[in-house]
């Protein structure tokens, strides 16, 4: 058989093999190895049982999971060769929350399974997809859902790499072809630009938006005091009728009082003079 017809054997018996819960592996592998022939089968025999934390990995590869983290992994490697520590920053902070939501993914992925994941090897879970973030040799290593063991990044040599995968070993991604540095330099400021213009954009609405509401809370205070000076001046207008009738009527009782008073005063002179009178006779 061909050496590029074995690899490919190999590969796709040892992608089954992995698929399997940890303690289905054994039994199965010999299996599967009885039933290939020549240095396929020697080499399916020679596949080592993956951890608990290789094997959730494996899960979350084979779900389709860390697309995600490998399009953040390119990401950051592109703010490192911009020198973008803004950039760097932001991308770190997502990278460690992505990592932490997909370690806990995979733990529920075992779990539905029938298969615990320890604390510890939890712990190689999140290493091993920070790993696969922050190198694309890694990241590669990750995708053929074959770990046979976890990797941890800054560790990650090509014998490391291939101790750790079952089968054969992919080369890295190549790099994607990239513009001049200038030109990602000026489209970053751009995107940099964009960004903070619509941050600005949001900010003004939200004062517009916190003005509006104070200019009708405003409006309606004013609308209700003049509505009040409105009663208040028909209030005014029904009082000065009722002060011009009572002035009238008072007028009147006056002029009548005027009249009582003078007619009081006669009288009581012709009785002074009836008085006299009567005294003298």
């Amino acid at each position: 058989m061909p050496q590029a017809d074995a690899t490919e054997q190999l590969d796709e018996i040892a992608a089954e093999l992995y698929a399997l819960p940890p303690d289905e592996f054994t039994k199965t592998r010999n299996a599967r190895a009885g039933m290939a022939g020549g240095v396929v089968a020697r080499e399916v025999k020679a596949l080592r049982k993956p951890t608990v934390a290789a094997w959730a990995v494996n899960l979350l590869a084979r779900q389709g999971q860390l697309g995600e983290a490998l399009e953040l992994s390119a990401a950051l490697r592109e703010a490192q060769d911009d020198l973008d520590a803004a950039e760097m920053s932001r991308l770190g902070r997502q990278r460690r929350q992505l990592v932490a939501a997909l370690a806990k993914e995979a733990v529920e992925l075992a779990k539905d399974a029938g298969v615990t994941v320890s604390a510890a090897a939890r712990e190689d879970v999140e290493k091993t997809i920070n790993a696969a973030v922050m190198d694309a040799a890694a990241a590669a290593a990750v995708m053929t859902g074959r770990l046979v063991k976890p990797l941890e990044a800054g560790d990650i040599e090509p014998e490391a790499l291939a101790d750790a995968v079952g089968g054969s070993l992919p080369g890295a991604p190549a790099p994607v072809a990239r513009d001049d540095l200038a030109e990602r330099r000026a489209r970053k400021a751009a995107e940099k630009a964009a960004r903070e213009a619509e941050r600005l954009a949001n900010e003004t609405e939200r004062v517009l938006a916190r003005i509006d509401d104070r200019r009708a809370k405003a409006q309606e205070r004013v609308d209700h005091v003049r509505e009040r000076i409105d009663d208040l001046r028909r209030d005014l207008a029904r009082l000065e009728e009722d002060e011009a009738a009572a002035t009238a009527k008072l007028e009147a009782i006056e002029g009548e009082r005027a009249e009582a008073a003078s007619k009081a005063r006669e009288a009581a002179k012709e009785a002074q003079r009836a008085q006299r009178a009567l005294d003298d006779a």
